[in-house]
């Protein structure tokens, strides 16, 4: 394979669900190392209280034995890991056998690198990026000042990679939600986990994602207290909403030049938003994270919605009610934008980058949804819209509110 400068095919409606907080992957098979009667051959005892097996989502975690663990990445291909100086298994297919822990990843998702972050291996392992300095400055400021000092390469846009520039960094994994990629570092001999899945990706699934990644880095406990903060103000948002004196309707999506795309209400989202004894429009569609559905749909789950969540920032015109209504006149009407008791949410400009503090985040959205019963919190991850923009001689406000607490 010639090495200057391969790129993915662009793909806009790939490139326009993931900069609006969505994944897509193909889903496909294979195996790693044979098994005869369900086990690996040869294998040896597992030892320690961690399950041998671990389903999250469509992902899972197969602990064979104390040095060899098989895992399920989001296009169903089984990998096998393990440690730099152990024999390969017998009938394992050297391209899907990962060394562990690995020391150099490239990664393309927020998440990913996020996850990196709660395994305490960021600064050790990231090598590669696909996303310019500067969108990281302000939010993770390490990872910009990293990438200035040439500690991590910047690899070229998601949907057109620079695989000479991946060749150079030379990472032992990359972890990427594009099966498309998989054949380039297939001839690259770098392995590669696909770390999406056609399936939304459900409340328990995001919370544990973290222990899929683990084993890779020998980081299962570092996981496993993650996980154990999360479900922790999980426990508390339950025990908070439990007698919330009203359930507010909320809506989680938006309307595109050609396309509706909603949160499902089997993602996290709508799970979540039933958790905190609210009432998700979305709750009876089910598929992918962002989901296309009838235009028709939407709107008619707005007439009487409190609450809507927009994928759109204010760098895209999200800075008001009114604006949002002149950009798209389809859903002016809708209660959230029409009424003044309506309120209308927009990710904030470090939402995507800080899925390390999915507890903090959590409890935001709760706060949100009932901002009676979290009077002190102060919003972070997302920006409550005015009903106007401010006169153009007017500085923009900076405070932002939930349900009028000030930020």
């Amino acid at each position: 394979m010639s090495q200057k400068m391969h790129k993915t095919r662009r793909n806009p409606v790939l490139q326009a669900f993931f900069s609006l907080l969505c994944c897509l992957a193909l889903t496909l098979g294979a195996s790693g190392c044979k098994q005869e009667n369900g086990k690996a051959e040869n294998a040896a005892p597992v030892s320690g209280a961690r399950p041998a097996f671990l389903q999250i989502g469509e992902f899972s975690v197969h602990r064979v034995s104390d040095t060899h663990t098989e895992v399920r990445d989001g296009a169903g291909r089984t990998l096998t890991l393990i440690p730099h100086n152990a024999p390969l298994p017998p009938g394992c297919d050297p391209k899907r056998v990962v060394r562990t822990p690995v020391k150099r990843v490239a990664a393309y998702g927020y998440f990913d690198v996020a996850t990196l972050r709660v395994l305490g291996v960021l600064h050790e392992v990231l090598v590669g990026v696909t996303v310019p300095e500067k969108e990281w400055a302000g939010c993770a400021t390490d990872i910009a000042q990293a990438m200035k000092e040439g500690r991590i390469a910047y690899l070229g846009d998601s949907t057109s990679i620079d695989y000479e520039r991946v060749k150079q960094v030379e990472p032992d994994l990359v972890l990427t939600w594009d099966p498309s990629s998989l054949p380039l570092l297939d001839d690259l001999n770098i392995p590669a986990v696909i770390t999406s899945t056609p399936q939304a990706t459900c409340l328990n699934a995001k919370m544990r994602y973290v222990q899929f990644l683990a084993p890779f880095f020998g980081k299962e406990s570092q996981a496993d207290a993650y996980f154990a903060r999360v479900d922790a103000a999980l426990a508390d948002i339950r025990a908070r909403t439990v007698a919330a004196p009203k359930k507010p309707k909320v809506m989680w999506g938006d309307i595109y030049e050609k396309r509706v795309l909603v949160e499902p209400g089997n993602a996290w989202v709508g799970e979540l938003v039933g958790l905190a004894q609210s009432n998700y429009q979305f709750k009876d569609v089910f598929g992918t994270s962002c989901i296309e559905i009838a235009v028709e749909r939407f709107l008619y789950s707005g007439e009487d919605a409190d609450i809507y969540f927009t994928y759109r920032g204010k760098k895209s015109g999200a800075t008001s009610k009114a604006a949002i209504a002149r950009t798209n006149p389809l859903i002016r009407n809708i209660a959230p934008l029409r009424s003044k008791e309506g309120r209308v949410y927009v990710p904030a400009a470090c939402y995507l980058q800080s899925m390390d503090k999915l507890d903090e985040v959590l409890t935001e959205i709760a706060a949100i949804l009932h901002p009676e019963l979290y009077p002190q919190h102060q919003l972070r991850y997302f920006e409550q819209l005015p009903d106007e923009d401010p006169p153009k001689n007017e500085p923009p406000k900076t405070a932002a509110t939930a349900g009028g607490v000030s930020r």
